[in-house]
């Protein structure tokens, strides 16, 4: 792991942006959540948002100046190696259960058309991958997680939906996510998840946080129906 495409640049009197190429892959998510974890310790940063190549850190100008916390910033990116890197066996892995049935899942059949699956076939392809979250953003608890299958790529609706019910699993290009509240949206929704996905009293907000792995389970509707789900919303 090299850091000489890592660059920072000062976007606000109260942010500055660490661009890590151009590049979105595991090692650029690695050096991402690395240098994230580090810059958590400085009492002057306020908040960071980390993406798929970029990280946003806000600090306060009361407690540093700019120039102050470009030389920590730098110090820390200067330290990255590969052993510095989270290892893949030390992240957090989170299953959720899913009903990828035609009620809770409008746009299975269109999916499997699009990718030339019959919809069992979108759905094992969809719940045999394990997923990374890559960034959280449009919505509280909401995590962009990739990559799916190349087989299941499929563009975003042309008309996004008005109201996407809480809980919805789906798909646009080569990423997948939960809807974890009830939102517009303009993905591919194939199921439903009951497992709850925001927790204001954890420090993510998000049950899934940037950095974890993700795995998808099928499940039966008398399942999700145990499992506290519902089947309205469309």
């Amino acid at each position: 792991m090299t850091q000489s495409h890592v660059s920072l640049e000062q976007v606000s009197d109260q942010a500055c942006l660490i661009r890590f190429g151009d590049d979105i892959n595991e090692q650029t998510a690695d050096q991402i959540l690395w240098v994230t974890q580090q810059l958590r310790s400085l009492p002057s940063v306020q908040d960071l948002v980390p993406s798929y190549t970029t990280l946003l850190v806000t600090f306060d100008p009361d407690r540093t100046q700019g120039s102050a916390l470009h030389n920590d910033i730098n110090r820390i990116i200067s330290s990255l190696s590969l052993d510095s890197s989270p290892r893949h066996q030390d992240r957090h892995t989170v299953v959720i259960p899913v009903y990828y049935g035609h009620e809770v899942g409008p746009d299975l059949d269109d999916v499997a058309k699009h990718c030339g699956l019959t919809p069992d076939e979108v759905i094992q392809r969809h719940s045999e991958q394990t997923y990374r979250a890559y960034a959280t953003g449009f919505a509280p608890g909401f995590s962009f997680l990739g990559n799916t299958s190349a087989e299941l790529h499929i563009p975003r609706k042309s008309t996004p939906r008005h109201k996407v019910p809480k809980g919805s699993v789906a798909i646009a290009e080569n990423q997948t996510a939960v809807y974890p509240n009830v939102t517009p949206g303009g993905w591919q929704i194939l199921g439903r998840t009951p497992t709850e996905l925001i927790d204001w009293q954890s420090d993510n907000i998000g049950l899934i946080a940037t950095g974890d792995q993700v795995r998808f389970k099928a499940i039966s509707k008398e399942e999700f129906l145990a499992l506290g789900g519902v089947l309205d919303g469309f």
